[in-house]
């Protein structure tokens, strides 16, 4: 399949960076009332303190912060940093799947499916590191919109062996991640479990090379991080560490970079 042009990239990325902003303030919004069982479409947003509505024209991602300097039309009430972040931190992920997926030898095919695994990301990232949780409302979808997204990737370009690895690998992650709550049932949650499904699947689809770095990245990471906390005595060998987060930095790990990973070993030991 012939790669995208320079300039097709180039408006890709903008195009995408700029639904990232959006998406990203709609992340705001889940991150928030996911975890604590409400709607997502009702009430409007609205000042945490003040509880006063927030205007469409103070509703602009990041800019809108800006502007207000922080703070609360209403109430001059601090906002936190953490919204334009989270917001500003989307598009850039955004922008990166795009010009990621461009060097792939299906092009933009599968722009989608690695937009909302990006989106998913960020927002059970977030959740878990503040509750501990990892939220049925949010995992237990994604499986199967992943996979439908993946699908069309496949329709699109023929590739339906790379489907069924996905398919397999998700359904092998989930094995795995379930046998090890059997086996240690205090090291982590059934959340991991159901996230794993996902992490598979779009591990998966982009080979064996990608799935093997991508899994053994989130042990890797979470386990620097732990030896981290210990060391500088911030946590105990006791403390509970959400390791959704690490599960998910691990598999961008993979799906970015796991090829080259995969084939670099292979190359050093003298396999290939």
């Amino acid at each position: 399949m012939t790669e995208p042009t320079s300039g097709v990239v180039l408006i890709v990325a903008i195009i995408v960076g700029v639904l990232g902003l959006a998406i990203g303030s709609f992340l705001n919004v889940v991150v928030w009332r996911v975890p604590n069982g409400m709607s997502l479409s009702s009430p409007p947003s609205a000042c945490p303190k003040c509880q006063h509505p927030i205007r469409a024209r103070d509703n602009i991602p990041v800019v809108s912060w800006l502007i207000l300097r922080g703070k609360c039309r209403d109430c001059a009430q601090p906002i936190s940093i953490r919204y334009p972040l989270i917001e500003l931190g989307t598009a850039l992920a955004f922008v990166g799947v795009a010009l990621w997926s461009a060097v792939q030898p299906t092009g933009f095919w599968l722009l989608p499916a690695y937009l909302y695994f990006a989106a998913v990301s960020i927002a059970l990232a977030l959740i878990d590191l503040d509750t501990r949780k990892l939220p049925n409302r949010i995992v237990v979808p994604s499986i199967a919109l992943v996979g439908i997204l993946l699908a069309v990737a496949s329709f699109a370009t023929g590739d339906w062996f790379a489907l069924l690895w996905a398919v397999v690998a998700g359904a092998a992650l989930f094995a795995f991640y379930l046998l090890l709550v059997v086996i240690y049932p205090s090291g982590m949650g059934f959340g991991d479990v159901k996230l794993a499904a996902v992490v598979g699947l779009a591990l998966g689809y982009l080979g064996w090379g990608s799935l093997l770095v991508g899994a053994f990245a989130a042990f890797l990471l979470g386990g620097i991080f732990s030896v981290v906390l210990l060391a500088t005595g911030r946590a105990t060998r006791k403390t509970g560490i959400p390791f959704g987060p690490w599960m998910l930095l691990g598999a961008w790990v993979g799906i970015v970079f796991g090829r080259e990973i995969s084939q670099g070993y292979l190359t050093l030991v003298g396999i290939s």
